[in-house]
């Protein structure tokens, strides 16, 4: 037989991705072959049928009928046809003995005796095409196990191919969003990277004003100017982390043990933060009699993220209490502010990026803060814990110190 390829233009696309679709099944093959050792018949095929199209999209042909997947009937030829119109079954046992077909051109023009046909349906009910099979000799297919059989396989089809389909547009999807994703992650980084530059120069500037300023008004505003920079910094480094962490770069560590200039990190963040915020009441317990191997410019990031956090949101009138404890091969560092009671909902959330509740205004962050703190503990196979009431507000970084 010859098979009509002259397929239009404007469908051909879709309809040789549906014979891919169905040809991903990897149940098709098994599914053919038990047609064809349950009935008898030689040839059995999965067409996609539409109003002016036939398109074999697989078969199973021990007949020599000819038909490979892509290769096109024309649908006036076909009871496929008739099936989409009705919506029913065709079943032929034997074209000879039956009244309707024993005279019909379509069994004449091919040369079968037996047939069957029935319809499969997509997810919204729309119509895909047909199981059908036929075979040059008589077939016993109008039983009701085999209608049923035939069924029963062009529903399993029919979900095949809508689980295909969902899965290639969720992909497709979720392949679009990934690459936003990382769009967006990058200009954050190059952001990021480029607000350095012009910072150092506020901060240089700032540094030089303190330097050569008289007047006390003066000298006020360039130690907020530095104080501010300081700010921005730490907005910064959080940006660039997060950046870094979406992109699977992760954060680096570049751990050393040195007792001492742990501690002088931590008081250089203490200083930083005195010059931001001059007015606050900071108490210190350190205890770093061993030394403890971490990344000390990271855990300097934490420290200052959760006292620049306890600053922001802690009581004006009571003193915030930081502690930094290394004994029992445990480091730990907290940080602990009078603050009213931070809600449940609230402490769900805290350690999740971009997560900002009630701030108060002129107190804007990012969200980040926390969430690298988080990020930053872990790193260190650590943890970092909140506990909050009526009275206070701790935050606690803990972390093996050995």
């Amino acid at each position: 037989m010859s098979p009509n390829k002259n397929y239009d233009s404007s469908t051909q696309d879709d309809l040789l991705k549906d014979v891919e679709n169905i040809n991903q099944i990897p149940i098709i093959t098994s599914l053919l072959d038990v047609i064809c050792s349950t009935t008898g018949m030689g040839f059995a095929a999965i067409a996609r049928v539409t109003e002016d199209r036939w398109v074999t999209c697989t078969t199973k042909d021990e007949v020599s009928f000819g038909l490979k997947p892509g290769d096109e009937l024309k649908i006036e030829t076909t009871f496929c046809d008739q099936v989409r119109q009705n919506n029913e079954a065709i079943i032929i046992d034997h074209v000879a003995e039956d009244d309707r077909y024993r005279s019909h051109p379509i069994p004449a023009m091919y040369g079968f005796q037996s047939y069957i046909s029935v319809p499969i349906h997509r997810k919204d009910n729309s119509f895909f095409g047909t199981l059908c099979a036929l075979d040059l000799n008589p077939a016993k297919v109008s039983s009701p196990e085999i209608v049923e059989m035939f069924k029963l396989f062009a529903d399993l089809i029919a979900f095949h191919l809508n689980t295909l389909e969902e899965l290639k547009i969720t992909s497709a999807e979720l392949s679009l969003q990934k690459e936003i994703a990382e769009v967006r992650e990058k200009f954050i980084a190059i952001l990021g990277h480029d607000l350095k530059n012009p910072l150092g120069t506020i901060r240089m500037c700032s540094d030089m004003l303190l330097l050569i300023a008289k007047e006390e008004k003066a000298k006020q505003y360039a130690g907020t100017i530095k104080s501010t920079s300081y700010r921005m910094e730490a907005l910064i480094e959080n940006l660039l982390d997060f950046a870094r962490g979406h992109l699977g770069d992760g954060i680096k560590l570049q751990k050393k043990k040195d007792k001492e200039s742990l501690k002088n990190v931590l008081e250089q963040v203490l200083k930083e933060i005195r010059a931001m915020a001059p007015d606050a009441h900071i108490n210190t317990t350190f205890k770093l009699e061993k030394a403890v191997e971490c990344d000390e410019s990271r855990v300097a990031q934490l420290f200052s993220n959760l006292l620049g956090n306890a600053v922001t949101h802690g009581s004006k009138d009571k003193p915030i209490e930081v502690k930094a404890i290394c004994e029992n091969g445990e480091f730990e560092l907290s940080v602990t502010n009078a603050a009213e009671q931070i809600p449940e909902e609230v402490m769900k959330h805290l350690f999740q990026p971009f997560y900002r509740a009630d701030i108060r205004e002129g107190h804007q962050g990012l969200g980040l803060g926390l969430y690298i703190s988080s990020e930053i503990a872990k790193a260190h196979d650590g943890e970092l814990k909140v506990a909050s009431n009526r009275e206070k507000t701790s935050f606690t970084f803990y972390m093996p110190s050995n």
